[in-house]
């Protein structure tokens, strides 16, 4: 028997959104989510910004931005 006719072991990872055990190969087409189901969720879970990176209260998101003097101030000439 040729080394081309083995099929290689299927790898079993956890499910992102449930943890279920599944296959992530080529039969599974949601991989690496078990279904469809939890693909699904964890897309909405993207969509409603549920996955976040916690900031220090009082920072205003887009104050690492500005640059004193330019586009956000009247210049005087």
């Amino acid at each position: 028997m040729a080394s081309e006719d083995k099929v290689p072991a299927a790898r079993i990872v956890r499910c992102p959104s449930c943890g279920k055990s599944t296959r992530y190969d080529q039969s599974n087409a949601d991989r690496p989510f078990c279904s469809s189901r939890c693909k699904t969720m964890d897309i909405a879970q993207w969509a409603d910004e549920g996955y976040r990176i916690p900031t220090k209260p009082g920072i205003d998101d887009d104050s690492e931005f500005e640059v004193p003097g330019r586009f956000n101030e009247e210049e005087d000439d």
